[in-house]
Parts: structure tokens; C-alpha cells; sequence
């Protein structure tokens, strides 16, 4: 079998203990459909999985437990046994034993992950403060995986659904400090690193970027704030003029998006998380997928939070997990076919019609 035609291995970590996230995952793999299409590597614990499966009773949920990624079962999901202590599960009640829990899945991942014994990760939701300890200080799994699995690379967080694409420039950052933190080279890296993403990631040619402004009515020529002037329309002239990225703007976010404007653009770049979320979970709450573009690794998550106040109840959601495990499957051969196509360039190639005795030129697509 071709790499790219393989069954890629889903490293999917718990999430934190407490919430939605091992309900969502277990809903989402234990179908035929979803075996077929990859094979699920579960890090956790089973005991917490087990009272999981009974709280939201989902007694046909099976699953292959082993204590390492090699040795895995191809036709059921598997569990790799990483979190050796005892966890109490109190469904829907943040605690930091749940935040440990959730954070020793997550370095196992990561670790099996660089080693190759995975392909993807999917992460499940945390709760960013009960897993703040000595050994995670990030305000979230973003800006872990760029430290962990970067390799000097910078992450872009990157929202994305079938028509809809919003990545940010600034990322989890208290919106007090969002005007400071926007430089024309920032601007002009992370339109570099969506322009890139589109293409590889997404096998989008040409892709077209909308820019959000900061200010209201895009600053009213400075008005209402000169962010757009001073920062903002700058990186996108010289994005467009030495970058070569085909990027307009910038757009005022609440016309953008009310009068549907993304429908134009293959991705759009908002200045601040909330700029970016706030329409992007309004329009595909269900299917949304969290993308951390711009490393070395693939990988995906949930759009949601850990739903404490639905937690054991067993009336989750599964369909953005659904996507991100679809995604994170679709970026990886996107990524394969991308770097086989600028690895080894084919020349023009001829081919002769017989008869006709006419050439065909190949790169010209006919």
C-alpha cells in the first residue's frame, strides 16, 4: 500500500476527565465507518473510559487496550494505557487531577507522535487553567505543540469548516494587549503561513485571503483608530506586492460576515480570537474544526469547550470531533501530494495520440 493510500494511525488524547471530551471520542470512532477509515489510538486511562462509557451508557463502545502505540489492532479502536494513577472522575467539575490526567495524554501523544507510532493527533478538549502546572505554562494546546512539536516552526491557529477557513493573528491573548501585538510583519507572516496552508494543507491553487480590520468600520480613516492605516493596510500591500499572496482588505468583521462576504475569499485572517471565533462557531458549531497549521505534525481539535454542564449526561455532540479526526486525515494526504509534487517537478511530458500523431502536453492539464 502507498503512503498515501494507507490507514493512518489517530492519536486522540482524553481531554480533561471531567468533561465532554471522551463521550465525543467514543461516539465518533466506535462506528464501522470510522475503522474502516483509519485505525483510533486512544491515550488515557481505561478505568476513566469505562465510567464514561457507563454515565453516558454506551455499553457497545469496545475498545483494545494495550500499554504501547506498537501494538495496535487495526479493525476496533485502541488504548494506550499512559496514565498509571488513579483518577477520580467528578463529571462536569473542573479539579486538577483532571487537568494532570489530561496532560500526561497529551505529552504520550506528542511523544509517540514525533516517534512515528502515530500519524495524526486529535486532541479533546482541556480546561486551560486546572492543566497550568510545572511542567505545561501555555495558555493552551497551540502554543504547547509549537514548543513541543515545532521544531522552531511558528503555529497558526486556523479555524476551518468545508466553505469557511479563519485563521488569527493574535491568538489567546487578552484583548488588551491585541492592538500592541500587531506589527506589519506579524500580519505579513501569518498571511504567509495561511497562504501556505491553503495550498498544502487544503490543495486550494491560488487561494484568495480576506483581512479583518481591528477597529470599527475598518478605522474609519483613522477615526475610530489607525491600526488599519498605520499596520494593517501596509502588510497587506506588501504581502500582495513581495510576497505574492493574493490578499485584500482590510474588511470591517461585522459587515464581512453578515453579509456572507467569506463565500468570496478560501480563507480569512482575523486580528483576535473572538474576531475569528465568534462568527466561526456561530456558523458551524456542529462541524467546526480546530487546525493548528504551520507545523511539522498534523494536528486537530474540537471546536468546543469541555461542556461541563452536559458532562456524563450522554446527549454530546460528536460531529466536530467527527470532522477533526476527517481533517486531520485530509491534511496529512493533502500534505503528501503536495510535497510529491514539489520534490521531484516533471518536466513537460509528451504522449503520443497513435493515430492522430498528435503530442499532448501533460502539464497543461487536457
Amino acid at each position: 500500500m502507498s503512503q498515501q493510500n494507507k490507514k493512518l494511525r489517530v492519536g486522540i488524547t482524553i481531554g480533561d476527565t471531567n468533561g465532554i471530551g471522551i463521550e465525543v471520542t467514543m461516539k465518533a470512532v466506535g462506528v464501522p465507518e470510522m475503522i474502516d477509515m483509519c485505525t483510533p489510538v486512544i491515550y488515557g486511562s481505561s478505568k476513566v473510559v469505562s465510567y464514561h462509557r457507563n454515565a453516558c451508557n454506551l455499553p457497545g463502545f469496545q475498545i483494545n487496550h494495550t500499554k504501547s502505540a506498537e501494538h495496535l489492532k487495526d479493525n476496533m479502536p485502541n488504548l494506550v494505557e499512559c496514565i498509571e494513577q488513579e483518577i477520580k472522575v467528578e463529571l462536569g467539575q473542573p479539579s486538577k487531577q483532571a487537568g494532570q490526567a489530561a496532560f500526561i495524554a497529551l505529552e504520550a501523544a506528542v511523544r509517540d507522535l514525533k516517534a512515528g507510532l502515530i500519524d495524526v493527533l486529535v486532541t479533546a478538549p482541556i480546561s486551560k487553567d486546572n492543566i497550568q502546572s510545572e511542567q505545561f505554562k501555555f495558555p493552551g494546546h497551540t502554543e504547547y505543540l509549537e514548543s513541543a512539536a515545532g521544531e522552531g516552526e511558528k503555529a497558526l491557529m486556523l479555524m476551518c469548516t468545508e466553505n469557511l477557513r479563519i485563521a488569527l493573528v493574535t491568538a489567546h491573548l487578552p484583548l488588551s494587549q491585541v492592538p500592541a501585538a500587531l506589527t506589519i510583519e506579524g500580519i505579513r507572516e501569518k498571511l504567509h503561513q495561511l497562504n501556505m496552508s491553503l495550498k498544502r494543507d487544503f490543495n486550494i491553487d491560488g487561494p484568495r485571503i480576506a483581512v479583518l480590520s481591528l477597529n470599527p468600520h475598518a478605522g474609519e480613516n483613522g477615526i475610530l483608530g489607525s491600526e488599519e492605516r498605520d499596520i494593517i493596510q501596509p502588510a497587506i500591500q506588501q504581502s500582495l506586492e513581495e510576497d505574492g499572496v493574493q490578499c485584500f482588505g482590510p474588511y470591517a468583521a461585522d459587515g464581512f460576515f453578515g453579509a456572507r462576504h467569506y463565500r468570496r475569499f478560501d480563507g480569512v485572517l482575523a486580528m483576535y480570537h473572538d474576531q475569528g471565533l465568534a462568527p466561526f462557531k456561530t456558523i458551524a458549531m456542529d462541524e467546526g474544526v480546530n487546525f493548528t497549521a504551520g507545523l511539522p505534525i498534523v494536528r486537530t481539535s474540537p471546536d468546543h469547550g469541555t461542556g461541563y454542564d452536559i458532562a456524563g449526561q450522554g446527549i454530546a455532540n460528536e460531529s466536530s470531533m467527527r470532522h477533526a479526526i476527517y481533517t486531520a486525515i485530509d491534511v496529512w494526504r493533502n500534505r503528501m501530494r503536495y510535497d510529491e509534487s514539489i520534490k521531484n517537478p516533471l518536466p513537460k511530458l509528451f504522449q503520443d495520440r497513435g493515430r492522430d500523431n498528435v503530442k499532448l502536453d501533460l502539464t497543461k492539464g487536457e
